[in-house]
């Protein structure tokens, strides 16, 4: 990492300190429960679909790696508890990675043209925690047979090709680029 990726790093952590993005990713998190428990679609018992994954995305790509990460580690926790569900550390440690890689996509991107940064890091995200991590937390604890799992990658290609789009939409709004960047502001 260069010296101005790590000045972003840096920045990013800075975050935590600051009340309006404290707010806003305990909205992000409220908002991945409810995506991903009450507004999602079970086959079977182990593939869902669901945007629960949106609202990670979207505080690593606004906020940076590390409120991503604490926004998927909340989310898969305080998730669990309410649905009743055990927690699965993997399973958890491949949230916080869609978070984190999300985050840390676009400062390791930083010269590329937005499109293709919000898209890399959307699919980053998603092969690394998503396809990879989760899938493995799946198997460990669940037994989860690996043709299951294997339906997982073109399930989760369609569902961050939809959450690209809806994350490049709203960056692209010059009104509401403006008001992030009014939060991240102290």
């Amino acid at each position: 990492m260069n010296s101005t990726n790590k000045t972003t790093a840096a920045k990013s952590l800075r975050l935590f300190g600051n009340t309006r993005v404290l707010v806003i990713s305990a909205l992000f998190i409220a908002m991945s429960i409810v995506l991903g428990k009450v507004l999602a679609f079970n086959i079977g018992t182990s593939i869902r679909i669901s945007f629960e994954n949106l609202p990670l995305l979207m505080s690593g790509i606004f906020f940076g790696p590390f409120i991503g990460a604490a926004v998927g580690i909340g989310a898969d926790i305080i998730g669990c508890l309410i649905v009743g569900y055990a927690i699965n550390p993997v399973i958890t440690l491949g949230a916080a990675s869609i978070g984190f890689v999300s985050g840390l996509m676009p400062i390791l991107l930083s010269k590329v043209p937005p499109l293709p940064k919000t898209a890399l890091s959307v699919l980053s995200a998603h092969i690394a925690g998503s396809m990879i991590i989760k899938s493995i937390g799946m198997f460990i604890y669940f037994n989860t047979p690996i043709q299951v799992l294997l339906l997982r990658i073109p399930l989760y290609i369609g569902i961050g090709i939809l959450e690209f789009y809806i994350i490049h939409l709203l960056l692209k709004n010059k009104a509401f680029s403006e008001q992030l960047e009014r939060v991240k502001k102290k």
